[in-house]
């Protein structure tokens, strides 16, 4: 029989013009039918499926994949492999429901050796072994050895079990499980993974919001990702966005998308086909479940890569404005991410820091140019310190700082030079309170804290300065000394007046005693309740708890009333709630 197969072989690949330097088993012209009856003549039965959708012929899957990759076709680095792992592996394969062999399959060295020419590249070979192990039905693969089998493997399972999963519902909160996994907080007050716009807080802290994956960015098409992005930027729920320069995105790769969730519905399926064999729920043989399980970890390990590789995009939002020439639109720069960078997060904080998107740390004499650009009028000489911060939070224009930290940092590396700013905590009577200009200081950031225009502070500085001189200069405004008869002594003069008659006694006005409780009442509207309350502790909370040494303490109050009354269930709800969220006192009454 073995004469009769080589010549069959032997002619047909003379008839084809094969140019191979020697026949080897991945030369085997299973696509010829001559050929392939001889082949599987004493094989059993169930072969012929076999061949012609994963080994061999123009429906087989080998060709499929070799005609979508020219790097694997142009060497038929799929079907020589295929046709080695048949040729070594089918004459050992069951008979009579029991294995020949206790050790099945060729190893991969072995595969590469039967399918390799001189001079080509093994790696080729490796490439396409991998992509079989993928998509072929009845190819088995358990530590790096390979078979053939009439019985499909878990693969066409797979498959169908793919088909169940949709995107919303079961690949989207898998990626997200999975970005969250990846994303460290960092910088970032919040990483909002998926998150609602209306569930994105609008506050003075900075926020990473990385987008759902069918807002994929692309530089051709913008029709996915930016509606999503600047609705996020623009409103947060029903209300608009204040604080829009505290929000940077993360957006997948709209090429990569589709690869990412393939990966995640492959992960899924072997999941699933694991768990059902755990739980009795499915039958699989031994070698069945571990290369199920295998199968599984791969695809587990290699799900974190194709996330890395998809979720690459930083999307920050700006607008360049010009005094007196209006604002631009917004804007949106982007830049890549490195998939292949050690730490997530870091390369994230990178890339802003390289491109001036995130400011960690400031020189005082760009704060001076900004204060210079947008704050300093004619009419206005001074600004409170933390309405400006305040402004760089909610104006895209402004560049944008990692916190409140940084910008009083560079409030404190100023002070000393007499060339950005001046301080003071307060103004009354055209007269500052606290006054620094040129002295090494460090500024508390509260609502008293002012800066003021240099040129300004100078002149202030010079008048103070020429006042206190003024002073000295009148020996009336000089320090006097009693004598013992009640006399008065000026240093400087020989002798001591005498004492005037005493007529009445001038008491000096009491200082103002200065107020040191604060409380206040409000009603909200309940529909409105939460917004309103954040704006409560924004506008006037922080002015407290920013100050050291402020004890604060605040209290809800809520009040309902139902004519009907309310359910059993209600008040079971309201209940649980309130002891959830620790209520000193929370009761129903008639």
């Amino acid at each position: 029989g073995v004469l009769k197969l080589m010549a069959k072989v032997i002619h047909r690949l003379w008839k084809d013009g094969n140019n191979d330097l020697m026949i080897m088993p991945g030369s085997l012209p299973l696509y010829d039918a001559d050929t392939r009856n001889e082949a599987i003549y004493t094989l059993p039965q169930g072969w012929d499926p076999v061949l012609e959708r994963d080994i061999d012929g123009e429906r087989a899957e080998t060709t499929t994949i070799e005609s979508q990759d020219t790097r694997l076709g142009a060497v038929q680095a799929c079907r020589r492999a295929a046709r080695t792992i048949f040729l070594g592996s089918a004459p050992a394969s069951y008979a009579g429901g029991t294995p020949t062999l206790l050790v099945r399959g060729l190893e991969i060295e072995r595969v590469i050796l039967g399918c390799v020419q001189p001079g080509q590249q093994v790696g080729v070979f490796k490439d396409g072994l991998r992509r079989l192990t993928d998509r072929l039905h009845y190819l088995n693969s358990v530590n790096n050895r390979f078979w053939f089998d009439t019985r499909p493997n878990l693969r066409r399972e797979m498959e169908e079990r793919k088909r169940r999963f949709q995107d919303k519902e079961d690949l989207f909160p898998a990626i997200r499980a999975l970005v969250q996994k990846s994303l460290a907080q960092g910088v970032f007050a919040g990483v909002h993974v998926f998150t609602p716009g209306g569930d994105v807080p609008d506050d003075w802290s900075l926020r990473l919001v990385v987008l759902l994956p069918d807002a994929p960015f692309s530089r051709v098409e913008e029709r996915f990702w930016r509606p999503a992005a600047e609705g996020i930027l623009k409103n947060r729920g029903d209300q608009p966005r204040q604080k829009q320069n505290r929000l940077i995105f993360l957006a997948a790769d709209y090429d990569s998308l589709g690869r990412l969730k393939e990966q995640a519905r492959s992960m899924l399926a072997w999941q699933s086909i694991v768990n059902d064999y755990r739980e009795n729920r499915i039958v699989l043989d031994n070698l069945m479940a571990k290369n199920a399980e295998a199968t599984l970890t791969q695809a587990k390990v290699a799900l974190p890569r194709m996330m890395r590789e998809t979720y690459k995009w930083l999307l920050a939002p700006v607008q360049e404005a010009r005094p007196g020439k209006g604002i631009s639109d917004i804007q949106w720069e982007n830049f890549q991410i490195n998939p292949g960078a050690q730490h997530f997060t870091q390369e994230i904080e990178r890339v802003l820091k390289d491109n001036e998107l995130l400011i960690t740390e400031w020189a005082p004499i760009h704060l001076a140019h900004m204060l210079s650009t947008w704050f300093w009028k004619e009419d206005i000489k001074d600004i409170g310190a933390l309405d400006v911060w305040r402004k760089t939070c909610c104006y895209l224009y402004l560049p944008r700082l990692k916190d409140d930290e940084v910008f009083r940092l560079t409030l404190a590396a100023g002070a000393g030079s007499e060339d950005f700013f001046g301080f003071a905590y307060g103004k009354g009577d055209s007269k500052y309170v606290g006054f620094s200009f040129g002295k090494a200081s460090d500024p508390i950031m509260d609502a008293a804290l002012l800066i003021i225009e240099p040129a300004t502070a100078a002149a202030y500085a010079e008048a103070e300065f020429a006042a206190k001189e003024a002073a000295n200069a009148n020996p009336a405004a000089q320090p006097t000394q009693t004598t013992e008869d009640g006399g008065v002594h000026i240093p400087g003069t020989e002798e001591p007046t005498k004492p005037l008659p005493q007529t009445s006694t001038i008491t000096p006005p009491p200082l103002p005693e200065a107020k040191k409780r604060f409380y206040g009442a409000i009603e909200l509207d309940p529909f409105k309740a939460k917004t309103q309350f954040a704006d409560l502790v924004d506008e006037v909370v922080l002015h407290f708890t920013s100050r050291p040494g402020v004890k604060v303490s605040i209290s809800i109050e809520i009040q309902a009333e139902s004519p009907a009354g309310f359910e059993d269930g209600v008040q079971r709800a309201v209940k649980e709630n309130c002891n959830v969220l620790r209520f000193k006192n929370a009761e129903f009454e008639t």
